[in-house]
């Protein structure tokens, strides 16, 4: 079993990723709404924070191309497709991983159970220090997302919600940032 020291997460440290979001699929998800409001609260605090933000996309040809209200806020970057369910099976995926030079990576996005799921192993195994923001991704049924949090926080994967870990990340109140990201969980 593969098991993680807890670390306290460090900005100059983190990527954000940002999986599947796509499609009619993504309008599927069980919390939807909720869903998307995080992972939009994890990007945009990504962009305060100076935080690297990788976006994947799971066959766009089939499945369609990231929700509007996510991809607007990822202008200036291009996605990685990929078919692979773990975005580790996509070179282009590991090549962009590699030139962040972070070792933490926030995972948030869909499915869970699935992709989520998948990545989190494989960057584990890998060595990084991952973490998945658990109210920031979901899969259609919520039993299939409540068993891929507990099986990612069983095999070491650290488990966090979206303002858990941006306060995590500032460490404290006078933090330049912080009004910024107080204005988004509020």
């Amino acid at each position: 079993m593969i098991r993680q020291r807890i670390e306290m997460l460090e900005i100059k440290d983190c990527v954000l990723v940002v999986v599947d979001v796509q499609g009619r699929l993504a309008e599927l998800m069980d919390g939807r709404e909720k869903l998307f409001e995080n992972i939009r609260i994890m990007i945009k605090a990504a962009g305060i924070l100076d935080i690297p933000v990788i976006w994947c996309q799971q066959c766009p040809e089939a499945l369609g191309e990231t929700v509007p209200q996510i991809k607007e806020l990822l202008g200036g970057s291009e996605p990685v497709n990929k078919a692979s369910f773990s975005c580790c099976g996509e070179d282009s995926f590991n090549a962009a991983l590699g030139l962040t030079g972070r070792r933490s990576v926030l995972l948030c996005g869909i499915e869970a159970h699935i992709c989520i799921y998948q990545t989190a192993a494989d960057l584990s195994r890998r060595g990084s220090h991952v973490t998945v923001i658990a109210d920031a991704v979901s899969s259609r049924r919520p039993e299939n997302r409540q068993l891929a949090v507990e099986r990612m926080a069983a095999m070491g994967v650290n488990i966090g919600s979206a303002e858990m870990m941006l306060f995590e990340l500032l460490k404290t109140a006078k933090h330049p940032k912080f009004r910024d990201i107080a204005k988004l969980v509020k």
